[in-house]
This record gives C-alpha cells, sequence and structure tokens, in this order.
C-alpha cells in the first residue's frame, strides 16, 4: 500500500474521530484555546497577482500562535477543503496521535469534520506548524499549498536583548514539473524499459514571497537607527532552499530550529534549507532602504525579499531599495557548534542510513527515494528502547540536497564529512550532495516516530521510514 492509499484508508477510519481519547472533538462548553481552518483561498502576492491555494484561517502564513512551554493547549481544526488533511506542530516532543503524521497514527481530518489536538507544548523555541498530507502529482497539495504558520513557544530563556521582533516565512508559488534533460531521458531509458514517456525530475516555480508578498509588494521592515531586531527566518518552501542577505548588515545567528546554538556568530549570509529555521540579531546600524533578500538575481525577480527601510529614508518602493552581493561564503554549521569541543557522549547503539534515488518506477513520473535501498513503506523500521541514546550516520548517495527532519524529539550533529563537533541541536539537517552526517538523539518520547527527507517531492516518492520504541 502506497503512501496516498494508506492515506485514504486512514481518513476514512479515523477522520471524525479527535485526538484525545478517540472521542467527539467539538464541545460546546470546552472552547478551544485556538481555532484554525483549512480552506481555499485567494491570496494577492502583488499587485494583480493572484494565487490560489488552501490556507489557515484565510491568511499567509497562517496566524501566529505564540505557546508556553509545558502549558497544555486545545487546537481545534476544521477542514473546510475538499481533502483530507491534517497539521503537524513541527519541533515539538509531543505524542505520537497529536503531532500530526499519518504515518505515526495521526488521525486525518475529513472533509467538513473538525479535529481537536491536545498537548502540552515544548521545548520552547521557533517551531512551526504545517500540513504533512501527500501531494504526489498534485502541486496544490502539501506544503506547495499556503499551510504554514509560526508557532512560538515561550519558556525561561530569552534569546537577549532586542527592541523589535520580526517574524519572515519564505515561500515558493505556482510550481510545474520540469522535464529530464534529452541525456537524464537517454541513460534512464537505456536502464528501464518501464520508464514513462513523460518523466519529470524536479518542481519548478513562477513566484516568491516573504510573508505572502513578493519583493516590493508588502509593507517594508521599518526600522530605527540604532535597534536590534530579532529577525525569526522560516524556509516553508515545499522543496527550495534559500539563502538570503542584508547588504550593509550582519546577522548574529543565537538559535536553529528553535534550540539556542552553543557559538552564537556573526555572518553575512545565512542558508535555510527547506523547514529550518534561524533566529538572528541585527543591528540596525547602516541607514538607508535595503533588500533583504536571495543572493540569487532570479530569486529575487521571482518575489524573494523584503524591503528594510530606516526612518527618515523616503520610500519603501522597490526601485529605491539596494542590493549589493555579498562575497562568497561557504555555509558551515560547525561554526555554531560548541568551540569546547568536547566528544558527544557514546550512542548506545548506531544505524547507517544510505539515501539514494532509483530513477521512475512502475510508470511514475518521478525519481523513487529509498532508505538503504528500500522506498517507504518498504523501509525497514529502526526500533529503539526507551532511555537509550542513538546515532544515526545518514549518507547521501545522491547529487541532491535533503533537508532531513525527525519529529517529536530534537537531535545533536556529531560530525559533517571528516568535522566532528557538539552542542547543536536541531530538529533538521540539510544533508548536502554525496556527503555523511552522523546526528544523535535519546530516545526520550516513547511512540511511533517518522524521519522523512523534507522536500516534499523526496517524502512523497518513497523518502520515509519509522523508528518504533519497542515494548
Amino acid at each position: 500500500m502506497n503512501r496516498r492509499n494508506f492515506l485514504a484508508s486512514a481518513s476514512a477510519l479515523l477522520a471524525t474521530k479527535s485526538l484525545r481519547g478517540l472521542a467527539p472533538a467539538t464541545s460546546a462548553v470546552d472552547k478551544p484555546d485556538h481555532t484554525l481552518s483549512i480552506a481555499p483561498a485567494n491570496i494577492e502576492i502583488a499587485k494583480g497577482i493572484h494565487i490560489k491555494t488552501l490556507a489557515y484561517n484565510g491568511q499567509v502564513p497562517g496566524p501566529m500562535l505564540r505557546l508556553r512551554e509545558g502549558v497544555p493547549v486545545t487546537i481545534d481544526v476544521t477542514n473546510a477543503s475538499s481533502d483530507p488533511d491534517l497539521v503537524h506542530w513541527h519541533g515539538l516532543a509531543i505524542d505520537s496521535i497529536n503531532d500530526g503524521a499519518m504515518e505515526e497514527g495521526s488521525p486525518m481530518i475529513a472533509p467538513g469534520a473538525t479535529q481537536r489536538y491536545s498537548f502540552a507544548p515544548k521545548p520552547s523555541g521557533t517551531r512551526w506548524y504545517h500540513t504533512h498530507n501527500s501531494a504526489y502529482a498534485n502541486l496544490n497539495l502539501g506544503t506547495y499549498s499556503g499551510q504554514f504558520g509560526f508557532l512560538l513557544i515561550e519558556g525561561r530563556g530569552e534569546p537577549g536583548h532586542y527592541d523589535h521582533e520580526i517574524n519572515l516565512a519564505i515561500h515558493h508559488w505556482e510550481p510545474s514539473f520540469a522535464p529530464m534533460d534529452d541525456s537524464m531521458l537517454k541513460a534512464m531509458r537505456e536502464q528501464s524499459s518501464n520508464m514513462p514517456l513523460t518523466p519529470a525530475s524536479d518542481v519548478v516555480y513562477r513566484y516568491a514571497t516573504i510573508n505572502g508578498h513578493m519583493l516590493g509588494a508588502g509593507e517594508p521592515i521599518r526600522v530605527k537607527q540604532g535597534q536590534r531586531v530579532l529577525l525569526r527566518l522560516l524556509n516553508a518552501s515545499a522543496t527550495e532552499n534559500v539563502v538570503l542577505a542584508l547588504p550593509g548588515h550582519t546577522f548574529t545567528i543565537i538559535a536553529m530550529d528553535g534550540n539556542p546554538v552553543p557559538n552564537p556568530k556573526s555572518v553575512e549570509v545565512l542558508s535555510l534549507a527547506v523547514a529550518e529555521r534561524i533566529d538572528a540579531l541585527v543591528e540596525m546600524n547602516a541607514p538607508g532602504t535595503w533588500v533583504l533578500g536571495s543572493t540569487l538575481e532570479k530569486a529575487r525577480q521571482m518575489g524573494l525579499g523584503i524591503v528594510v527601510e530606516y526612518a527618515g529614508h523616503l520610500s519603501a518602493k522597490l526601485g529605491s531599495a539596494v542590493w549589493r552581493d555579498p562575497a562568497p561564503f561557504l555555509w558551515d554549521y560547525t561554526q555554531f557548534a560548541s568551540r569546547a569541543i568536547p566528544a558527544a557522549p557514546p550512542p548506545d547503539e548506531t544505524y547507517t542510513l544510505t539515501f539514494r534515488d532509483i530513477g521512475p518506477q512502475k510508470g511514475s513520473m518521478f525519481d523513487i527515494w529509498t532508505v538503504n535501498n528500500k522506498p517507504w513503506p518498504d523501509s525497514d523500521r529502526l526500533t529503539v528502547d526507551a532511555g537509550k541514546r542513538y546515532r544515526l550516520v545518514l549518507r547521501n548517495g545522491s547529487g541532491d540536497q535533503h533537508p532531513i527532519h525527525l519529529h517529536r524529539h530534537s537531535f545533536e550533529v556529531v560530525r559533517i564529512g571528516g568535522k566532528q563537533l557538539s552542542g547543536l541541536m536541531k530538529d533538521t539537517i540539510n544533508l548536502m550532495p554525496l556527503d555523511t552526517v552522523a546526528v544523535d538523539f535519546v530516545a526520550n518520547n516513547p511512540g511511533d516516530t517518522l524521519m522523512h527527507c523534507h522536500q516534499q517531492l523526496h517524502m512523497d516518492y518513497g523518502f520515509m521510514l519509522l523508528i518504533k520504541y519497542a515494548t
């Protein structure tokens, strides 16, 4: 049974059940703390450019949910769309049923039904929420749509002093399939007689936005000289990694994926793979009107940017905003890890996972992705014992980048290529082509746990595995 068939059968069984005790979700007395509605929306991302999509409460991004760490919360989600769907609370260490992944047993929400999510959010930091629906060849569903929003979990720790907090969510719009080039087609036809006549190798986009607006179309970020601004940045794209800069300024990175970094460091360029978040402090000490945007000119032309305007400078129009290409850079996670470099504790057990594609199979338009030579749902389950520490050695046997996400747990990055490191905690790590990364996690949250590439196209076509706790 493939993911789509499993989704459909699971939704038929579970869609009318709630997530707490499988009892009816709605109650006239017990009102939820928050409500979300999944429904069609028409979003104007620039003057005269409208996007028809699915969104939460009719807006992109969805409502910002600011919760307190450890304080129980109820969130009612009504599905006013035509397809079963569900919400994943990305980065939270909660139970499998409320986590919002069908593969873990979370119920799908049938069209017209309401589902209640109940959990005590943890850990603190910049998290987010989004659909965990499959899309396959329907580029209107899943994370291709506008179903995403910030989920800020407040705890005891504060990210330093700042004057202004700004949340910026990146997304790409109007996806379409990119056909393989002739050389790829010839090579693949020589290998497989089952290859479809018009296979596609990737998804491309027409537009990009920050907070639902193309560069120059939305309100600028308005600042004053001398202010210290906290930027929370989220890559909510379905498949596109991004690189950003703000000319004349540096970003002091203080947290990744909501977790404080051991070694805050100032950089001129930010790299955000799909699903990654970065918290960065920016000293506003270069008066003018600037473009905070992609380092790629083509991406900025698609709309990937936002104007930053200092008080006293006249216009937020795109024509007056300044862009300067940053110096060449090499993004390196290790610079934010512990400088003392204490060795990570030895794991109780190590699993080695190799990821690669095997080309289109059984008439599919797209490459099938495998974990240790098996695609989901045939990929081997990993079994863990509660309380033990596990090392996952992630080997990229492909030429693609892969943002690998682990549900319901954070992990410590302990090796990238030949570099040992410690202290850097994340829930998503970008695995570069033909590279190897090792991450450790403690099995401290019993229940089925999904790990997958967060690129929608890869996840839909096999790039997933399940971690199961021993009973």
